[in-house]
């Protein structure tokens, strides 16, 4: 609608949308796999449902520990290859924010 009305104006999206955006689909992933792997909703002793909170860390907050989950998780099954994949991406879109140079960011968001 703001398209009609004013034309000319440039459509931008603000940070915290668009990793939110990648959040969400990460989470969308995981749950998808969750049903797939299991036929059910996460319980607490499954895998992907203990380390929801995890993926949606920062790769560089992580603590050892974290990573160390997160590595377990992604040998833990083949099929969840589609989850390491998205969290790769997912990070990558919180890194192309936190750069400092933003043509350079602007030209990996873009790759991205």
């Amino acid at each position: 609608a703001a398209g009609e009305v004013i034309p000319n104006a440039t459509q931008v999206m603000d940070p915290f949308h668009v990793v939110r955006l990648a959040g969400d689909k990460l989470t969308k992933c995981r749950t998808r796999l969750q049903l797939e792997t299991t036929g059910r909703r996460g319980r607490s002793k499954d895998p992907l449902y203990r380390n929801r909170k995890t993926l949606l860390t920062t790769e560089g907050l992580l603590t050892d520990k974290q990573r160390g989950r997160l590595e377990e998780l992604f040998d833990f099954d083949d099929d969840y290859a589609p989850l390491q994949e998205t969290w790769t991406y997912y990070q990558q879109v919180i890194s192309c924010y936190n750069n400092p140079n933003k043509q350079a960011a602007k030209k990996a968001m873009s790759t991205l």
